[in-house]
C-alpha cells in the first residue's frame, strides 16, 4: 500500500511538472555576434548604450553574418559600424556612408565621416571603408551589389533633405542590393496614422509610412521586430527630450529584395 502511495505521489509530481508553463528559452545569439559585442576594442561609451540598443538581438534579427557586404547609411559615431566590422569578419566589408559637410557649415565644422574614418584607421578594422556622399547618392557607388543596406535612427531625416525624392532613394537602395539582399530600417516611432508629419519636428516617423514607401520600391516585407518597443513612450516628445532620450519607442523593419 505504501509503495503504491509513493508511486502515485511521484506520478502526480511528474504531471505537475509537465503541465506547468515552461519559461521560454533564452534567444540563441550566434557566437560571431556575441564575440563582436564583447570585443574589448569597443569604447566604454558604446558598451554603456548596449542595454538600451540591444545590439546582439538587433543584429541577429537583421541577419548580418560573416562574409556579408554591408552598406551602412549615416553611421554617425560608428556604434554599429564597429560591430558590423567584427561580425562580417575579414571576408566581409562595411561601407560606412556619411553625408558631406553642409555647404553653409562653418569652416571648422567637423566632417560627418570623421568618426568612422578614424575607426577604419584603427588596427583590426581594415574591412571598413568610410566615405562621404550626398544623400541622393548614398546608396550608389559600390563596385558590386551588397548583402545588406542598414540605416538606424535616420530614415525619418531622409524626408527632411531638400530635393531628395524618397521614392527614388528607396529605389537606389533596391538597386544597390543583390537579389535576396536585405534593407534594414530602424527608427523612432511616431503616432499611428501620422505618416511623415513628425519627421522634422519630433524626428519620428510612423512605421506604416515606412512600409508603404519601401514596398513601393519593389521590396517584400521580411519581418518586423518589437525588440526596442517602449510602451511608456506616447510619441509626443522630441527624441532628444531629456525625459525620453535613449528610451524612445523604436521599430525595426526588415525588407528583402526579391530573388526574381
Amino acid at each position: 500500500m505504501l509503495r503504491h502511495a509513493h508511486l502515485l505521489a511521484a506520478s502526480l509530481c511528474t504531471a505537475a511538472v509537465l503541465g506547468a508553463p515552461q519559461a521560454p528559452a533564452a534567444e540563441h545569439i550566434p557566437a560571431y555576434i556575441t564575440k563582436a559585442v564583447e570585443d574589448p576594442a569597443r569604447p566604454a561609451e558604446d558598451k554603456q548604450r548596449d542595454a538600451e540598443r540591444k545590439p546582439a538581438e538587433t543584429i541577429k534579427f537583421a541577419g548580418i553574418k560573416p562574409g556579408d557586404r554591408v552598406l551602412e547609411l549615416v553611421p554617425s559615431k560608428g556604434y554599429f559600424t564597429r560591430l558590423f566590422s567584427k561580425v562580417v569578419g575579414p571576408k566581409g566589408h562595411v561601407y560606412a556612408i556619411s553625408p558631406p559637410r553642409r555647404p553653409n557649415a562653418p569652416a571648422d565644422a567637423p566632417d560627418p565621416a570623421a568618426a568612422t574614418k578614424a575607426i577604419a584607421a584603427e588596427p583590426g578594422y581594415s574591412n571598413i571603408t568610410a566615405e562621404s556622399r550626398s544623400p541622393a547618392s548614398f546608396a550608389s557607388g559600390e563596385s558590386q551589389p551588397v548583402d545588406v543596406v542598414w540605416t538606424s535612427q535616420n530614415y525619418h531625416d531622409f524626408h527632411n533633405v531638400p530635393n531628395l525624392d524618397i521614392n527614388a532613394f528607396n529605389k537606389a537602395v533596391f538597386d544597390a542590393l543583390k537579389p535576396g539582399g536585405l534593407y534594414i530600417v530602424l527608427d523612432h516611432a511616431a503616432a499611428s496614422g501620422s505618416g511623415a508629419r513628425d519627421t522634422s519636428t519630433l524626428h519620428r516617423i510612423d512605421p506604416e509610412a515606412v512600409k508603404t514607401e519601401v514596398l513601393a520600391a519593389g521590396f517584400d516585407l521580411a519581418g518586423d521586430s518589437n525588440l526596442l518597443h517602449n510602451p511608456q513612450d506616447d510619441h509626443t516628445l522630441k527624441v532628444v527630450d531629456p525625459s525620453i532620450r535613449g528610451k524612445t519607442d523604436q521599430f525595426i523593419l526588415k525588407f528583402r529584395k526579391p530573388t526574381k
